[in-house]
């Protein structure tokens, strides 16, 4: 009796890497609630527009950088892949062939754009560089014609594009306006989803430096980076208060705290296990949990506020 062989559907969900269209999720809510706090507005049917149009854009990233990964010889070297880091196996096993995973990547990017055209159209056409950059930043992180990881600009690039960039566009949509506001309630989840790159890149450091993949892990040492990560968790938590005190968030927004005990368990794993590619998975699985448990408060918060 032999296993039943995967459809194609189940492959391509996989290679999506879907579990992680949360980082899309927590922004384009973020925004949402910001506009609805501050404005009154939402329109649900242009919620579910934008954030579709957020979730093509990263599966087109989490596709094109598999694709690249492949093509610099990343994925081939890399002996330490986990459930959070060294992208998916099946351009390395033969079960999708590259040209098939470029194409889908840009399937993905075009859908992406034409969902931003139309939201330009009935809304605002300030929504149209939103979503080039997005998809540049998208595109450009790991492409050899720039590789802003290899600039060691890759997590600036990756807090910008799933943070304050997200969050400004979903309030835009939302409100038809632009303001300073969602940049500034975008700052905690651009950490975090930071810290969610950072943390994955601990066990890919060996195969992205022989690749010439050289993000700040592979340019500090998983030491020093341990260091860096702590302080960015506590950074995170610290600019929830400071934006609570400028009036940025309301009260209630407070509770995105709450997750501070998971965060810590997080810190003391990665300064501890640092260099234990199978210690370290706990932490990765509690990164992406404080990710998602505070950008979903923060709006919770938010949305408490708009309808007292």
């Amino acid at each position: 009796m032999t296993d039943e062989k995967p459809s194609k559907l189940k492959i391509w969900l996989l290679e999506l890497r879907a579990p992680f269209f949360t980082a899309s999720l927590v922004p384009t809510l973020l925004g949402a609630a910001i506009a609805w706090e501050s404005a009154g507005a939402f329109h649900p049917l242009l919620f579910v527009l934008t954030l579709i149009g957020v979730v093509f854009a990263h599966a087109g990233t989490n596709v094109i950088n598999d694709y690249f990964d492949y093509k610099n010889g990343t994925d081939l070297t890399n002996k330490n892949r986990t459930p959070f880091n060294g992208g998916t196996p099946f351009l390395v096993t033969g079960v999708l062939a590259p040209k098939e995973v470029y194409r889908g990547a840009i399937a993905f990017f075009v859908a992406c754009a034409a969902i931003g055209l139309y939201l330009a159209y009935a809304v605002s056409y300030w929504i149209i560089p939103l979503v080039v950059v997005g998809i540049g930043l998208g595109y450009f992180y790991t492409s050899p014609k720039l590789n802003l990881a290899a600039m060691g600009v890759g997590e600036f690039a990756v807090g910008l594009g799933f943070g304050p960039l997200v969050v400004e566009g979903a309030y835009l949509v939302q409100t038809g306006e632009l303001s300073v506001v969602p940049l500034l309630a975008g700052l905690p989840v651009a950490f975090l989803i930071g810290l969610v790159l950072f943390i994955n890149q601990f066990p890919d450091r060996e195969a992205d430096s022989g690749a010439g993949k050289n993000h700040w892990v592979v340019r500090m040492g998983l030491q020093k980076a341990s260091f860096w990560y702590a302080g960015l968790m506590v950074t995170t938590f610290a600019t929830v208060v400071a934006l609570w005190a400028i009036g940025v968030y309301p009260v209630w927004s407070l509770a995105a705290l709450v997750p501070v005990a998971i965060a810590y368990k997080a810190v003391r794993i990665v300064l501890d296990k640092y260099g234990s590619v199978r210690e370290l998975v706990p932490a990765q699985a509690m990164t992406v949990q404080v990710h998602l448990t505070v950008g979903l408060l923060i709006s919770a918060g938010l949305i408490v506020a708009g309808l007292l």
